[in-house]
């Protein structure tokens, strides 16, 4: 969902751009001091990618102090949702939500709800129960593709409709309803996590900031320069070209594309992007799209669906989130 060299135009608009962490999206780089402010900017790792914050403020010890609150949010948020430990929210529903209900904290109910609402909006283009089919695929190791029928396992299902967040005790749990189920919420969550980043600098008063995590981005409020976040969209086939560029203020994008996960084989790539109908990776000839929405959990759902999608069929799907695509390639 890697790039890693500053990306710089080769026709340049107002300012040059320089990359803020891995991922298909690049800011455009602002003055350190720009009437009596300061851009303070950290960068680190975080949700399986690399987090990077910029803060405009007067004060950068205070404005650092935000950025740290900000990211011990992002790492909650990580905790809870991801697949890999056992201990959080997910893992230990994918081990146990198939026998009995399980307990989950409110922010995992409230994106797993989230996503159902998304994978009822598209018909299952969207779907948070693909732990699985992510797991026969496992395009970071693998070189050749899984075996047919392993694949067909798990093809045409709607695993979603398996996935049952109700309460128990007055608490949020998670039921499995349906055989070969897990939750996988890495076309969410993600998004999620920016957005309460974002939800910890405004408590801290922070006015004008920008997050991004591994090209899920938002923008808040203006640069250091006084004017809106100038965001670049990298070329799925040259790292060093840009193929669009936004100015951002108050708003979310995320990006999805076929060029940062994935393996060759038979003249075939094999992304991770994976379609719930075929149990495969989406056959499509778009390689990149960046949705645009007011939250970047809304960015993020909406870029992991439309991928490959028809456009007529996406705008359906996106008009009632308050989200469009802003770019595709």
């Amino acid at each position: 969902m890697s790039d890693r060299e500053p990306v710089v135009r080769s026709a340049r608009t107002r300012r040059e751009f320089v990359a803020l962490g891995v991922g298909a999206l690049v800011v455009a780089s602002v003055p350190w001091r720009v009437r009596r402010r300061v851009l303070a900017q950290r960068t680190v790792p975080s949700m399986g990618t690399i987090a990077d914050f910029a803060v405009v403020h007067r004060d950068e010890p205070y404005a650092q102090a935000a950025i740290g609150a900000a990211l011990a949010r992002l790492r909650m948020v990580e905790a809870l949702m991801t697949r890999y430990r056992p201990s959080s929210d997910v893992g230990r529903a994918n081990r146990g939500a198939a026998r009995d209900g399980v307990l989950v904290t409110p922010e995992t109910a409230t994106v797993l709800r989230a996503s159902l609402d998304w994978a009822t909006r598209t018909d299952g283009a969207f779907d948070p129960a693909l732990d699985g089919v992510v797991q026969l695929w496992d395009v970071g190791h693998r070189t050749t593709p899984p075996a047919r029928d392993a694949v067909r396992r798990y093809a045409g299902r709607g695993l979603y409709r398996g996935l049952d967040v109700s309460t128990w005790s007055g608490k949020p749990a998670v039921r499995f309803t349906q055989p070969d189920l897990g939750i996988d919420l890495g076309g969410i969550a993600k998004g999620y996590g920016v957005d309460q980043a974002v939800a910890v600098l405004r408590d801290w008063g922070i006015e004008h900031a920008l997050v991004n995590v591994g090209g899920d981005l938002y923008a808040m409020g203006r640069s250091a320069d006084g004017g809106p976040w100038r965001v670049g969209v990298r070329s799925p086939d040259r790292a060093d070209q840009l193929v669009a560029e936004f100015d951002l203020e108050d708003a979310a994008v995320a990006t999805s594309g076929d060029y940062l996960q994935y393996f060759e084989y038979g003249g075939r790539r094999y992304h991770h992007l994976l379609d719930p109908v075929t149990g495969e990776p989406r056959v499509s000839v778009m390689r990149s799209i960046t949705a645009q929405a007011g939250d970047c959990m809304t960015a993020d759902a909406a870029a992991t669906a439309c991928f490959g999608q028809d456009p007529v069929a996406a705008r359906t799907w996106l008009t009632p989130a308050g989200a469009h695509i802003a770019h595709s390639v």
